[in-house]
């Protein structure tokens, strides 16, 4: 049974294709301005969020635990990062940023200007029903 897909379905996916590789594009060249790669920018920025234990980063970012071992290992030697033990369970190793890393990190954020100078342009309103509209499909709209 084939699905027929409207071309209107087709253009808003090749629209929100386009946003997505234009933002990653930007967001590796942001990295790279701190001299760092993309996913140690996304590891730093998962971090800021609190300490994290490294299995869940490895899931967060799709990939092997040992791939986030030496992510970590790498922001951990430029002062970025360090790793504790979870109070709650010792066997677990948390990683999280530090204060040089929570700046590095928000340093990078404050530099995607990609999405933000498009967003600027519109009303609040529409940027509310952007969001909205983004949520549910994502699911998470309440």
């Amino acid at each position: 049974m084939t699905s027929r897909i409207d071309p209107l379905t087709l253009e808003v996916v090749e629209l929100i294709g386009t946003i997505v590789a234009r933002y990653h594009e930007e967001y590796e060249e942001a990295a790279a301005k701190h001299s760092l790669t993309g996913a140690q920018a996304r590891v730093l920025g998962l971090l800021t969020g609190g300490p994290t234990p490294m299995r869940r980063l490895a899931q967060q970012l799709k990939c092997e635990p040992s791939n986030v071992t030496g992510i970590v290992d790498r922001l951990e030697s430029r002062g970025l990062a360090e790793r504790r033990l979870d109070p709650a369970d010792r066997r677990v190793k948390l990683a999280a940023a530090t204060e040089a890393g929570r700046e590095t990190s928000e340093r990078l954020r404050g530099s995607l200007d990609f999405a933000r100078e498009p967003l600027a342009e519109l009303s609040e309103e529409e940027r509310m029903v952007l969001r909205d509209l983004l949520k549910r499909m994502l699911g998470t709209a309440p």
